[in-house]
Order: structure tokens, then sequence, then C-alpha cells
């Protein structure tokens, strides 16, 4: 039998589920298979079909929730774009830089070893000029950045910083934390590894937060 509404409120040992606890659940394992889905066999390649059997849910239920796949694609490359972001959210011209700036890397570094496919799916994305994500990128993104700037130059005439030019410092951090995820095979290469290991994430970020600390003048 195929669902293609939030029929199931039980689960299979008898708890109760609400219908938002089903929706938010599924959603969450569309998404998580739509990323897998798209990273191997991009965009083009990649069907409803395959999402589905991925998600281990009927085609029709992957429908229900996302009415086509351009519109779960977009979904997904927006659930990263804002994961990334939540690590700034909360900057003022009040916060402290160190605190703020050195959380920011480390939870940029996090989410590059522990959800690398996200990072390879927007990688891929931008190389093929963003043409999925071009509004999102012009304005919410842009606007996103601007009010991160604007604070950073305000602790620069704070003298709370060294950073004169504070969009080059964002575009630094993204692109040294990112890498570990786009590229990680070279990386591991390079470590002369099969794979990650537990302290290669603590290993980047000794090296990383010293490092772009002390070029904004945080000793």
């Amino acid at each position: 039998m195929t669902f293609t509404t939030d029929d199931l409120s039980t689960l299979d040992n008898g708890t109760h589920r609400s219908q938002q606890d089903i929706r938010a659940h599924n959603q969450a394992v569309i998404l998580k298979a739509a990323e897998e889905e798209f990273v191997l066999k991009s965009f083009r390649g990649a069907t409803m079909q395959g999402i589905a059997d991925r998600a281990g849910l009927p085609k029709a239920n992957v429908h229900y929730y996302f009415k086509n796949k351009k519109n779960l694609y977009e979904k997904v490359l927006r659930a990263i774009i804002e994961e990334w972001n939540e690590g700034l959210v909360t900057m003022t011209v009040d916060s402290d830089p160190k605190t703020v700036i050195e959380k920011f890397v480390r939870t940029k570094l996090h989410q590059a070893f522990a959800h690398p496919n996200r990072h390879k799916l927007f990688a891929l994305e931008v190389i093929g000029g963003a043409p999925h994500l071009h509004d999102f990128m012009s304005h919410t993104m842009q606007d996103w950045a601007l009010d991160k700037v604007e604070v950073m130059k305000t602790w620069h005439q704070q003298g709370k910083i060294g950073i004169k030019d504070p969009l080059q410092l964002l575009i630094l951090i993204w692109a040294t934390t990112q890498r570990y995820a786009e590229f990680e095979t070279e990386i591991v290469g390079l470590l002369q590894k099969q794979a990650y290991e537990e302290n290669d994430e603590a290993r980047a970020a000794e090296f990383l937060i010293p490092f772009i600390l002390r070029g904004c003048g945080l000793e």
C-alpha cells in the first residue's frame, strides 16, 4: 500500500506520534536521501525514484512532501546554507570578536568533517554557475554577508579587530574550512590515510584558529 499523506500515526512498537512528528521525520529522511543522490548523480542524473529508494519510502510520498526534483534540490541546498550560517546568526557589534570568529571556524570545520557531502553538493552547484541558487545567492546570501561585514567593520572602527576588509575574512574562513570536505580524497591522501580519523578535525582546528585569529589581530 502506498501512503501519500501522513496516515501513519503509530510506530511498530505502538508508540503514538503526532502528524507533525511524522511529517518532520519523513522530510528529514527524504532530504538526507536526496543529498546523497544528488552528490552521486548530480541534479541531472538524480531521479525521484532513486531518492525514494534511498529513503525507503514510496515515490508518491516524496512527491507529497516535495512537488518535484527541482523543488527538492533547492530545499536541500538552502538547508545546507542555512546550517552553515547559523554560526554567525547571533553576532552583534557588542559580541566578543575572538569568541565569535573562533566559534564560527570550529562550527564550519565540524560541518565539513561531519557532513562532507553537503559541501560537495554545494560546490558542484556553484561550479555549474549556481543556476538553482542564483536569486538566493544574489539577495538572501548577499544580504546576510553584508550584514556580518558591517558588524565587523564596526569592530574594526572600535579597535577590536585589525581586519579592514572583513568580506575577505569570510571568504578565507569558507575556503579553508570547506576544503576539508570538498577535497576530502586529496587531503586524506596527503595524510596517508584511507579516511579521516577522529583527531583530524581537532588537528585542523588547532592550526587554523590561531592562524586566523592572529590575522585579525586577536592573539
